[in-house]
């Protein structure tokens, strides 16, 4: 069965006609859906998949705290290290759900670092993600590192600076790099 890792940034917290239409898709597809339990997106995500009785759901959270099950999915608990803070500490369930799922569905802010990260965490497992560019509200695939810099050029440089301190995108792209080679070499 086909797994889907859908996220998106906490600054989108609705899900236009052309969202819902791509989501559709996937569920007319049967695939098995993960998502997150944040606030934004995670919610409305949610919302919607609750809304249209979809029960191939699965909600993943961070060590034993659930923020939102709005459809009352199974939940797959991530353990996590209790002195990780913040982002460090919700990036584990991402992590998980990137490894778990076949493909990423991502609405994007062109600012949240955490939304961009699951980005990169898909492409490390070479894996490929359609992506919901808000600020254009346009979609585009990414299944190289050049796909994701591609969508970094859109960004402005305030939100470039933000990604790059916060999810140390340097190093991320050169793992990425290294994951392509890898691929390539006999």
């Amino acid at each position: 069965m086909t797994t889907v890792f859908i996220s998106g940034s906490r600054k989108i917290n609705r899900l236009n006609k052309e969202i819902k239409n791509r989501l559709q898709n996937a569920l007319n597809q049967n695939f098995d859906i993960v998502v997150g339990d944040a606030n934004g997106a995670d919610k409305a995500l949610q919302k919607y998949l609750s809304e249209v009785n979809y029960d191939n759901v699965v909600v993943h959270c961070a060590g034993n705290v659930c923020r939102n099950n709005i459809g009352n999915w199974k939940v797959k608990w991530v353990p996590v290290d209790s002195r990780l803070k913040g982002r460090e500490f919700y990036t584990q369930k991402d992590k998980e759900m990137a490894a778990t799922a076949d493909y990423g569905f991502v609405l994007w802010d062109g600012k949240s670092p955490g939304s961009f990260n699951n980005i990169m965490e898909l492409l490390k497992k070479n894996k490929k993600a359609l992506v919901y560019f808000a600020p254009d509200k346009h979609f585009y695939p990414v299944s190289k590192l050049e796909d994701a810099e591609n969508l970094l050029s859109k960004c402005d440089r305030s939100a470039l600076d933000q990604i790059g301190k916060k999810i140390k995108l340097g190093v991320q792209m050169r793992e990425v790099e290294g994951m392509a080679q890898s691929v390539l070499s006999f």
